[in-house]
């Protein structure tokens, strides 16, 4: 069983991951929140997912999948029993909902188009990635 990620886990990294978002953005440092959404509050659109992940893998040291959020979201549900014709289905939510714990609950909208999937990101997500990238890498070395 993996170790839950804590909150100590995600202070110990934000500092840096708040700043690899404002960089790759554009925007000022006190702009990034922890439960800000990337791209509802600060603009961000998927080329700069990319440029989030490439800049936060060379400051950590670490690989980032592509696709991994939703993947780890998904859990153990099969894609079918995730997603119904691109619309994540109620036990799809729950999963979300778990997995993206740190998003404050009124931004679940249902249905919830898997394509909008993103728009629920905060800087807090990326800090989870990370820190998951870290545990894989340290656990596969």
């Amino acid at each position: 069983m993996a170790t839950p990620i804590t909150q100590a886990d995600i202070d110990a990294v934000y500092p840096t991951v708040a700043q690899t978002i404002a960089d790759a953005l554009g925007v000022e440092l006190d702009e990034v929140k922890p439960t800000a959404s990337l791209i509802n509050d600060l603009n961000a659109e998927s080329i700069d997912f990319l440029d989030m992940v490439f800049r936060l893998e060379r400051a950590f040291k670490v690989k980032i999948p592509r696709g991994k959020i939703v993947e780890n979201a998904r859990g153990t549900l099969s894609e079918a029993e995730f997603e119904q014709k691109g619309l994540v289905t109620d036990g799809g939510m729950v999963q979300l909902k778990a997995y993206l714990s740190e998003v404050p609950a009124d931004r679940f909208k249902t249905p919830l188009k898997v394509a909008d999937i993103p728009r629920l990101f905060t800087p807090e997500t990326f800090c989870k990635l990370v820190l998951q990238a870290q545990r894989e890498t340290g656990a596969a070395s």
